[in-house]
């Protein structure tokens, strides 16, 4: 289970690195096995270049080489984000997370010759992100097997299309090698079934242990004991995304203490409704 960290805010909007460390060691003490940083859960679109620099370094600087790191670096403009790759200290990086181009809408080629590019000139493995709820476009099963063939440093695909004859077909035909990552939380459970690796997580920003005892208890075909796990945070699961990511995590780890429950606009807190029914919640898994 990898974590996709959120970035934690002030009153005032400011990075609380306080928190950001707190949330860190939470993670590292309660069996997460990678940090995400800089990915959708993050609020990058709201995040300065700056910001997200001194994100990146304030987290490698708390990790300390206890877990590996996957950065964010993705893009709708090639150009842009290979030049990135190419210029940027990507030093206590072990990997990155790169999405599929949004908005701009490209054809199938038009992903992969993304990809090509990236592959090209990252100095470290690469991970495909698929995810057409966000992005406007769904890289097809036969794009990621394309990519997945040619170039040896593409290691990976977070999946979060949700479409499971697709990610099936990917994981059936797949490299050796080449290995499938959830990107929703809800699915993730049915997935391992089939053959997927584990998940990046949202839920796991607030239930490290919990979450990433299901994806090792699927791993070893425990499948009863991880089911039940499953079915433990499935009402959790399902209020964290109501009103968007990350405003459901956010919530929640208001709720624990960890955080103020602050986001940037265009972004904005859960209503009250919701986060009420994540506390009761929260109560009744305590």
């Amino acid at each position: 289970m990898g974590v996709a960290l959120i970035t934690p805010f002030k009153t005032d909007e400011s990075i609380d690195f306080d928190a950001l460390a707190r949330l860190v060691e939470y993670q590292i003490k309660n069996g997460t096995d990678y940090l995400v940083v800089c990915g959708t859960t993050a609020e990058t679109p709201t995040l300065t270049e700056k910001e997200k620099e001194d994100v990146t370094r304030f987290v490698l600087d708390v990790n300390a080489g206890r877990l590996p790191i996957v950065l964010g670096v993705g893009g709708n403009n090639t150009k842009a984000v290979v030049a990135k790759l190419k210029t940027d200290n990507f030093a206590g990086v072990d990997a990155i997370l790169s999405v599929t181009p949004y908005y701009n809408k490209p054809s199938q080629e038009g992903i992969y010759q993304h990809y090509a590019a990236i592959a090209k000139a990252s100095p470290v493995p690469v991970i495909l992100y698929n995810v057409p709820g966000r992005t406007g476009v769904n890289m097809q099963a036969s794009t990621t097997l394309r990519l997945a063939n040619e170039f040896k440093n593409i290691c990976a695909v977070k999946e979060a299309s949700g479409i499971f004859t697709q990610i099936d077909d990917i994981i059936k035909n797949k490299p050796e090698d080449f290995v499938i990552i959830s990107g929703d939380d809800g699915i993730t459970f049915p997935l391992i079934t089939l053959g997927a690796v584990g998940v990046i997580s949202v839920i796991g920003n607030a239930f490290p242990k919990e979450f990433s005892r299901m994806v090792r208890l699927g791993l070893e075909g425990d499948y009863d004991s991880a089911r039940s796990i499953h079915h433990r945070f499935t009402e959790l699961i399902e209020l964290l995304f109501v009103e968007g990511n990350p405003a459901g995590v956010k919530s929640m780890l208001a709720v624990m203490g960890f955080i103020e429950n602050k986001l940037r606009l265009p972004l904005v807190p859960n209503t009250i409704k919701t986060y009420e029914k994540i506390r009761l919640v929260l109560e009744q898994l305590r």
